[in-house]
């Protein structure tokens, strides 16, 4: 097992945003908003294929707010559960941006998307297999390695399972942790997706999950695509949190105490005062929790 300590920000210390209050997604609809306004929020998180560039209004605009709150990184293109070696180039551009922004948090996902030389632009799932998780593992290890910290790994949502698979997902999570010393990000809304869609309850499988583990928390919201047969809820991230999320959103603060959290949204971009109505709504969760927590332990 590797450990591996969190880092600070050249020069700086980091500030204490994170962990005290919800973050929001970093989007180009929103950068002249956030530095004119300066809206009171703990963080903003950038998926990091959007910032590779060494210049360019992105990486402008990114040093700006950078300037101003903690910016967590959650990587997108390191296909960590792929089958194949870890495209070097594309992890060298992810480790020069991790230095440059000196992130709270880098995190990935429990999923590949890439194939000889193609590239997929979606997040695939991964059979459980003791075979797929040595090579996980491998990636993991090679990525912790080269950042020099330790990565979050998030839990996946899906929409179908593999018939080779050999253990739950949870135990292959728990596995992964415990082989290569990464924390997780929860996300809360894919636990919902991925119940529903393989009709398993939520609370069960949290229940199941090494939450001790969990560094981060992703709220979310998905969409239902009722012309399936079954029914599926699909992982859109373009709509807002639903009442289900929230609940169960709950229900984890309960169990983990409280997590630094994240509202996160790609498509259907809002005013940011609705995804920041959002983010208060996580805060006043978690203070409920903690305020409950605290005097259960009078």
């Amino acid at each position: 097992m590797m450990t591996f300590s969190k880092p600070q920000a050249e020069g700086k210390s980091l500030p204490s945003g994170f962990a005290q209050q919800t973050g929001i997604s970093l989007k180009p609809c929103y950068y002249e908003q956030i530095l004119t306004t300066r809206p009171k929020v703990g963080f903003f998180e950038i998926h990091a294929e959007n910032y590779l560039s060494d210049g360019g209004p992105a990486r402008h605009y990114l040093e700006k707010v950078r300037n101003l709150y903690d910016i967590t990184v959650h990587g997108v293109g390191l296909s960590l559960g792929g089958d194949e070696k870890l495209n070097l180039e594309h992890l060298e551009r992810v480790a020069r941006l991790v230095e440059r922004v000196q992130p709270a948090v880098f995190s990935e996902h429990l999923a590949w998307s890439t194939h000889q030389q193609y590239f997929f632009n979606d997040l695939l799932p991964v059979p459980y297999t003791e075979d797929r998780l040595q090579r996980l593992c491998e990636h993991v290890d090679q990525v912790q390695a080269r950042l020099k910290r330790q990565i979050l790994i998030e839990n996946p949502s899906t929409y179908f399972e593999f018939c080779s698979s050999a253990m739950e997902e949870t135990d292959f999570i728990a596995e992964l942790v415990k082989r290569t010393g990464c924390g997780l990000l929860l996300d809360v809304n894919n636990v919902d997706v991925s119940c529903f869609n393989h009709q398993r309850n939520p609370y069960d499988y949290l229940r199941t999950f090494p939450l001790q583990a969990v560094q981060q928390i992703h709220l979310a919201g998905h969409t239902l695509d009722e012309k399936a047969q079954p029914a599926l809820k699909i992982d859109s991230h373009d709509q807002p949190v639903t009442t289900d999320v929230w609940h169960l959103y709950q229900h984890t603060l309960e169990l983990i105490g409280d997590c630094p959290t994240l509202i996160e949204r790609d498509g259907n971009f809002p005013e940011l005062s609705v995804l920041r109505e959002e983010a208060v709504m996580a805060d006043r969760i978690r203070a409920l929790v903690k305020e409950a927590q605290n005097a259960a332990a009078i």
